[in-house]
């Protein structure tokens, strides 16, 4: 039943025929017109063609079928017009499938445009790259930690960092490394996870990048926090006393009346060598007071303002210092309304010890200078430079300068610049430095 009209059809074409060729001898033999005769044995080629074409129909829609497969080409539709209602089945079949195929790549371009967006919008960076370090994979994180628009080959970093691309390409599955990266403008302490995966038989590297400068900075501001809260309280508790006992000495000695039993030069001795406890037990409270302060940084209250207003307040407040030191003070912002969000009195705080720095660093030059200036960098992220011409940091001093305590100065208490850097950790900022002996020393304060 499935073929019956098919049958019927073919039956029919050939009787047709048949009549047809019947039809072209009997002119052929009994007749003389010529010109019937042609017709009629056109006629009857047409026929034959026809009639193949239809045999063949289905052959060529298997074949049509069968190349959408092939090509991923699921716009084709399949009709059995022409074959009968018999054919129905076949052609729904035929239609059936090919939807079937066109959801599934439907499903497969979402979940693909799915994983695209997430891989693109994770906050680590990613790259996928084949064993001779052609790319495959790169998210928008890698491309703003590398600072690349877009990357075919590992080999274009090298301009970026040599060691990053040994690293990279000699990584194996499973390993991890810590580079460090200095490209001028900030300093990057990169972990790299590596593991590898097959596709379409060919070896591939998955690495994350992940800049950790700022959390090692945390934990090493964390660390020196911890370190300072427990000799404050010990000093606290064995200087507090002394201080007290001294000073209770030191007025019972002042009442005391010369002439018995103790004389009054050694009274006076003894008043004098208390009095000296009394002092350094005191300036050692206030020493150890001072560098409880890097535990006790007040929160942030972030508001949005003008780094014009900013500037305009230091300028004015260390302006009678730049006039004293004969110190020349260029400012730049760039565009000029560009604003910050901020605690204004904690940046303000690191800016005017910054400077008070610069200014010391410039004492006694000629055509001594100082430039604040902000801009965009190319992340799109603020920054605020302080950069003078004086003698510059050596490199082994230039390492240790955000260390709590540790100061090249004689009367510097050594920390300035780390309350600097755990104020900038509050706003999830970075401030760091780089220094060319005496040509330039840049603070950078990066938001």
């Amino acid at each position: 039943m499935v073929y019956k009209n098919f049958r019927l059809h073919c039956i029919l074409r050939v009787l047709l025929l048949g009549a047809t060729i019947y039809l072209f001898f009997y002119l052929l033999l009994q007749t003389t017109l010529y010109a019937t005769i042609v017709i009629v044995a056109s006629i009857i080629v047409y026929q034959i063609y026809s009639l193949i074409h239809y045999v063949e129909k289905t052959n060529r829609d298997l074949t049509r079928f069968l190349e959408a497969i092939k090509h991923t080409d699921f716009s084709q539709n399949f009709s059995g017009t022409g074959l009968g209602s018999s054919f129905e089945p076949l052609k729904i079949a035929f239609n059936e499938v090919i939807e079937q195929f066109r959801r599934a790549r439907s499903e497969k371009e979402e979940h693909f445009r799915y994983l695209q967006t997430v891989v693109q919008h994770v906050g680590i960076g990613l790259i996928a790259f084949s064993r001779d370090g052609e790319v495959s994979l790169i998210n928008t994180a890698a491309k703003r930690l590398l600072r690349v628009p877009h990357l075919k080959n590992l080999k274009a970093l090298e301009t970026f960092s040599r060691p990053l691309v040994a690293t990279l390409l000699q990584l194996e599955s499973g390993g991890k490394a810590l580079i460090k990266i200095d490209d001028k403008t900030e300093m990057l302490h990169l972990a790299i996870y590596a593991t590898e995966f097959k596709l379409r038989e060919q070896q591939f590297t998955l690495v994350s990048l992940q800049n950790i400068q700022s959390e090692l900075e945390e934990k090493e501001m964390e660390a020196w926090q911890n370190l300072i809260r427990v000799l404050t309280h010990e000093i606290m508790n064995s200087v507090t006393p002394i201080a007290s006992l001294a000073s209770t000495v030191n007025d019972l000695l002042v009442t005391q009346k010369t002439g018995n039993e103790i004389g009054a030069d050694a009274i006076t001795d003894m008043r004098g060598a208390v009095q000296t406890i009394q002092k350094r037990s005191e300036g050692l409270l206030h020493f150890v007071d001072a560098y409880r302060s890097l535990t006790r940084i007040p929160r942030p209250h972030f508001k949005i303002f003008r780094v014009a207003e900013l500037f305009g307040g230091v300028e004015q407040l260390l302006r009678a210092s730049f006039k004293e030191k004969t110190v020349f003070l260029k400012i730049a912002i760039e565009p000029e309304s560009l604003e910050l969000t901020a605690d204004p009195e904690m940046v303000e705080q690191v800016l005017i010890n910054l400077l008070l720095n610069a200014i010391q660093a410039l004492n006694g030059k000629a055509g001594a200078k100082i430039e604040l200036h902000s801009c965009l960098d190319e992340r799109g992220r603020v920054i605020i430079q302080v950069a003078d011409n004086g003698p510059g940091i050596i490199p082994e001093v230039l390492e240790k300068i955000f260390i709590p305590f540790f100061t090249t100065k004689p009367e510097g208490s050594g920390i300035g610049l780390s309350l600097s850097r755990q104020i900038m950790r509050l706003h999830r900022g970075t401030i760091t430095v780089r220094s060319e002996p005496n040509v330039a020393t840049v603070f950078t304060l990066r938001f």
